[in-house]
């Protein structure tokens, strides 16, 4: 259980592709080697059975479950970091793409996808509890895309990133977006192995966003404001927005974008234009 929001765990996922379903009950240990460097092959072993540190029936609750906690945590950014050198290795813009349910993401991406894909190569991720609907709209839009569906968990972590990586074909020289489970709580504390974290709200969601949820916008590099169109028509103010969100971030970029009218998304793909040649031609972490 996530001590976070107090969800399931996330080991009963499924990951979708167009060939066929492949369900992840991980009730068993497993053993992969693939290829993360251009011919370097790692290996990682994951044994999902109940250890003696998920055993509660202990006293001292409290102890145990904090220990989880920080097991979980540390399982998960060793894997993230073997997924960060894949990328690295390949040469591929990794983004993790994270907010709330219905601020647009999915609508971005596709806007993104149609602009882009001529010009560059573009893999997708997609996390969802529930059905193949974003992917299918991707996939539409021209840019493969691989579904995971994280049951009643709340967010992805490194450990499906990596599974769906070893089903996705990533080119090199290639951006890979990463679409999270629409959530601004769990995924802030899980590291995929990508390169940026891009933070969406929109215009309708309320300017305390930062102030609810700081730990997203503390661990996010860019918030897109979706939907500006909307502006004249409901209570947002953007600058306190992007007050709140730099009193906890100072660093915080912001870009204000509509994917429906297309206002500010050309500023969006000179970011991301910038931040390719940032990770890719200079090797910058």
């Amino acid at each position: 259980m996530c001590e976070t929001c107090g969800c399931s765990n996330n080991e009963g996922f499924k990951i979708h592709d167009p060939a066929h379903t492949h369900d992840h009950g991980h009730n068993h240990d497993h053993n992969h080697d693939h290829n993360h460097d251009n011919g370097h092959f790692h290996s990682h072993s994951h044994d999902h059975e109940d250890d003696d540190h998920h055993d509660h029936s202990h006293g001292h609750t409290d102890q145990k479950v904090i220990n989880l906690n920080l097991d979980i945590l540390s399982r998960n950014n060793s894997v993230a970091q073997l997924n960060r050198r894949f990328f690295e290795g390949r040469k591929v813009l990794c983004l993790n793409l994270v907010s709330s349910p219905g601020s647009g993401k999915t609508t971005i991406l596709e806007k993104t996808i149609l602009a882009l894909l001529p010009s560059r190569k573009i893999f997708v991720i997609e996390g969802d509890q529930q059905t193949l609907l974003d992917a299918d709209r991707i996939q539409k839009a021209g840019a493969p895309a691989i579904q995971i569906n994280t049951g009643s968990g709340c967010h992805l972590d490194a450990q499906m990133i990596d599974s769906a990586l070893m089903k996705m074909d990533v080119e090199s020289d290639s951006t890979l977006f990463i679409e999270n489970v629409g959530n601004l709580v769990c995924p802030a504390m899980f590291d995929l192995g990508e390169y940026k974290r891009v933070v969406v709200i929109s215009v309708t969601e309320g300017e305390d966003k930062p102030l609810k949820y700081p730990y997203m916008f503390q661990s996010s590099h860019l918030c897109l404001i979706n939907k500006s169109d909307l502006l004249p028509y409901v209570d947002f103010r953007m600058e306190e927005a992007i007050r709140h969100a730099r009193s906890i971030n100072p660093a915080l970029e912001f870009i204000s974008v509509s994917a429906k009218s297309g206002e500010g998304m050309n500023l969006w793909y000179d970011w991301l234009t910038k931040q390719a040649e940032s990770s890719l031609l200079s090797g910058k972490k």
